[in-house]
């Protein structure tokens, strides 16, 4: 194709197919925050988030209206707050969630990451003060994310704090139970938790990582669904070299972006995340993707055989066409936040089993899934356990995002609004895992070879 067909290729895939840059995330060490005095620190932290920040917003914009590609979010992900505040006398971190909500509020962000703990292997004392704190902290501030992570590959799964998680969630839901619980929509738990994912609500900085950073997610399923329309009935090896082709030029654009961001931001560029994340609004679904593969529905038999092929032609396109690619890079297939997830749950194709089934070969796991309010935290708790043991077995990030809508069942549905969007309340199992959960301890980590 010659530069102009190029063109406009690329106008109609912004135009029409709803390319765009799914976020910059701006990545900030504050580990030189710490301090005795709580006080200090939250000072500290207000102030280098603030500086760092300051021109993040400002330059996204101003690079949407130069280059005409959407810069949907502008975020900022810190280094995990528990790391921070334990050098501290303060029994609660809440404050130092409120100040991050006023530094995100201050820079102009939606929001920002690293209300978080790694606790893998165990709990130090920030760890356990960090994670009691996190349903007031999400329910006392608007922009902030948290997340926890339970179990690697390397140390296996903590059910110690995966009973807590369970009870946590339960209190996130409790405390907003005025806006449908949304405060479980801003808490993630991990197994085998990336330090360099630009996507909210698991986004935070590693202790890895430069002093800032900035990190691209891109998006694009709209895209792929319109290129897989264009060879209906062809071979899946057809399939394939066409997503793989969609993806490369999706990526390049996230590429240029990024770099851009990052000279005018005079911060390094990190990585780019290949992901194909979707929106409610039709036309931008990866359930929508999987049925033009030739699925009825979405949750048929053969969707998580269509998911897996679509998750690594996109990593093999993108790869090429970036110099860093990291982050959570594949297929997201949260329920609220994809309008052909949404339609197959409410069709009844689509069921809780079936969607733990495709978090084996997606891109991280069960997300944005609303739940009825009377779950108890043992089952909870135990879907944590049971998405984390698919992470670590299989050497891969898994998480777990669930909303157990406080005051409402089976039959109803929660609306955020927005990208996080809406969706029925889906049926859990009814039998208790209370015994298993009780028991406490670590699952040991798994032999690495002898595999089958």
């Amino acid at each position: 194709m010659n530069k102009y067909g190029s063109v406009l290729e690329t106008i109609q895939m912004i135009e029409k197919e709803k390319l765009d840059i799914r976020t910059i995330t701006m990545g900030i060490s504050l580990q030189d925050c710490a301090d005795a005095n709580s006080l200090k620190s939250c000072e500290k932290i207000y102030d280098k988030i603030t500086t760092y920040a300051e021109r993040l917003v400002e330059e996204g914009e101003r690079l949407e209206n130069e280059y005409g590609i959407p810069i949907i979010n502008k975020r900022i992900a810190v280094t995990p707050i528990s790391l921070v505040a334990q050098a501290s006398e303060a029994t609660s971190y809440v404050d130092y969630a409120k100040t991050l909500d006023r530094a995100a509020n201050a820079v102009g962000v939606n929001f920002i990451g690293g209300f978080s703990a790694l606790v893998h292997k165990g709990y130090s004392k920030g760890d356990r003060i960090l994670i009691n704190s996190i349903p007031e902290a999400l329910a006392e501030t608007e922009r902030v994310c948290s997340s926890v992570n339970i179990g690697s590959t390397k140390a296996g799964i903590n059910m110690d704090a995966v009973k807590d998680m369970g009870e946590i969630v339960k209190k996130a839901a409790y405390l907003t139970r005025n806006q449908d619980s949304i405060g479980c929509a801003k808490l993630v738990i991990f197994a085998n938790s990336v330090e360099d994912n630009p996507f909210m609500a698991g986004a935070y900085h590693g202790i890895g990582e430069p002093e800032a950073v900035i990190n691209v997610g891109v998006s694009g399923p709209g895209v792929v669904k319109s290129a897989l329309e264009k060879i209906k009935g062809q071979s899946f090896d057809q399939v394939a070299e066409t997503i793989k082709r969609t993806a490369f030029k999706i990526t390049r654009a996230g590429q240029l972006i990024g770099h851009e961001a990052a000279d005018r931001l005079n911060v390094p560029f990190g990585i780019l995340d290949l992901s194909l994340a979707p929106t409610p609004e039709v036309g931008d679904s990866v359930a929508r993707i999987l049925e033009e593969i030739g699925l009825e529905r979405c949750g048929c038999h053969g969707t998580t055989a269509a998911l897996a092929m679509l998750n690594d032609a996109v990593k093999k396109g993108g790869i090429m066409a970036s110099s860093h690619v990291g982050g959570l890079s594949g297929a997201f297939i949260p329920v609220s936040e994809d309008e052909g997830m949404i339609e197959a749950v409410k069709q009844g194709s689509l069921t809780f089993d079936k969607l733990e089934a495709m978090t084996c070969v997606c891109s991280v796991g069960l997300d944005m899934i609303a739940i009825p309010g009377d779950t108890p935290a043992s089952t909870i708790s135990a879907i944590i356990a049971d998405e984390a043991a698919i992470g670590v077995i299989n050497q891969k990030t898994t998480a777990v995002r669930i909303i157990p809508v406080h005051g409402k069942g089976l039959g109803e549905e929660v609306v955020f609004g927005g990208l996080l969007g809406q969706a029925p309340i889906m049926k859990v199992s009814s039998f208790s895992s209370e015994k298993f959960i009780n028991r406490g301890g670590r699952i040991p980590a798994p032999v690495h070879s002898f595999k089958n």
